[in-house]
């Protein structure tokens, strides 16, 4: 049997990974003009926001949106630089660093985290 915080993580896990996913489809979508990939970004923005809502079950919501919107942040630049070939130059790679250790910092050592 799952642990409730294995699920309510693997939720969120799956909800970040869907809102990266959508960020490309919107990308690819060319401003909306090029349907299937518009349609691709609805469904990974909709599922996001549901496995979201199944986070929240467990997880406040200021860290869960936190975590969702910083590691969403970080994977969403890693997609732009390796998959779209978008560069990052010293100022982005340390605010992303920044976002990361703030994510760390809040897991780690906060106490409104429940684990």
């Amino acid at each position: 049997m799952k642990s409730p915080t294995m699920i309510t993580y693997g939720a969120l896990a799956l909800a970040i990974i869907s809102e990266v996913l959508g960020s490309s489809f919107l990308l690819k979508s060319e401003q909306f003009t090029r349907i299937p990939p518009l349609i691709a970004m609805v469904v990974c923005y909709l599922f996001a926001f549901y496995m979201l809502s199944i986070a929240l079950e467990a997880i406040p919501l200021g860290v869960a949106y936190a975590i969702w919107g910083g590691l969403g942040i970080v994977l969403t630049a890693a997609v732009g630089a390796i998959v779209f070939k978008q560069t990052l130059d010293f100022w982005a790679i340390a605010g992303i660093l920044m976002i990361v250790g703030g994510v760390i910092v809040m897991n780690v050592f906060s106490k409104t985290v429940g684990h």
